[in-house]
């Protein structure tokens, strides 16, 4: 072991034992700089099929064949499918908004923990084997100044360390737009038209995994795809940590 990574180690064994961590869920103690113990993690309920191939919505019930959702079928992402790694849960939401608006930035690596089980879907075996590099979901510059981070990359970078892929800023929100909470998928989509923009020098990719905390109507994941792949990306795929 490197010296370096030698005395880190040992340090966080001591601030283990002068500091215990707890787990944000449950309070228990956590050791080796966690913040989220393993029942805690074990508990969030992962998607499990059966699920919408295009968006991942979970479905009760036996379905064997591969299926698209109500709410997919007259739709046409400019991405291939998003893969949300859960499904919604109160434990799950309580980490992604305490993150987002508790500014608890020690969270990013919980959720990217989490985020890496999306990886066990064979379809994402091309991003691995390829090593598609991570794209982060933008924030404007506004909102970026007053929340002091993009949770999607904080997401992303301990995501790409444990996957071994590369994590690129290719996109750039150059306009702002309101908040999209009570909006119709409709008025998502005419909110985010012309937001993004590809960064120079970062297109014509065989593929990208774009990245962001939730999946709710794909309107965000579908604008910043179509920038993307009017950019020269061939194939965009998108990975949430949670299905809203």
């Amino acid at each position: 072991m490197p010296e370096g990574r030698g005395l880190r180690a040992l340090f966080g064994r001591v601030l283990d034992v002068v500091y215990p961590g707890v787990c944000h869920l449950c309070g228990d103690g956590v050791a080796g700089g966690r913040n989220l113990c393993s029942d805690c993690s074990e508990a969030l309920p992962g998607l499990e099929a059966p699920f919408c191939s295009d968006c991942g919505e979970s479905f009760d019930g036996a379905i064997d064949a591969v299926f698209s959702c109500p709410n997919c079928r007259d739709q046409e992402f400019a991405f291939e499918f998003a893969r949300p790694a859960l499904v919604r849960s109160d434990g799950a939401m309580e980490l992604v908004q305490d993150l987002k608006y508790g500014r608890r930035l020690e969270l990013a690596r919980e959720l990217a923990s989490l985020a890496t089980r999306a990886f066990e879907d064979p379809r994402l075996s091309e991003a691995l084997d390829s090593r598609w590099p991570l794209v982060p979901v933008p924030l404007h510059r506004r909102r970026f100044r007053w929340r002091q981070f993009n949770q999607a990359l904080e997401i992303a970078r301990p995501m790409g360390k444990a996957l071994g892929l590369p994590v690129v800023k290719m996109l750039r929100r150059k306009r702002a737009t309101v908040t999209q909470t009570r909006l119709s998928r409709s008025q998502r989509q005419k909110n985010l038209r012309g937001a993004f923009e590809v960064r120079p020098g970062t297109g014509e990719k065989p593929g990208v995994v774009l990245v962001d905390d939730v999946f709710t109507t794909g309107s965000t994941a579908h604008e910043c795809a179509r920038v993307l792949r009017r950019a020269g990306v061939q194939k965009v795929v998108v990975v949430t940590v949670v299905r809203g």
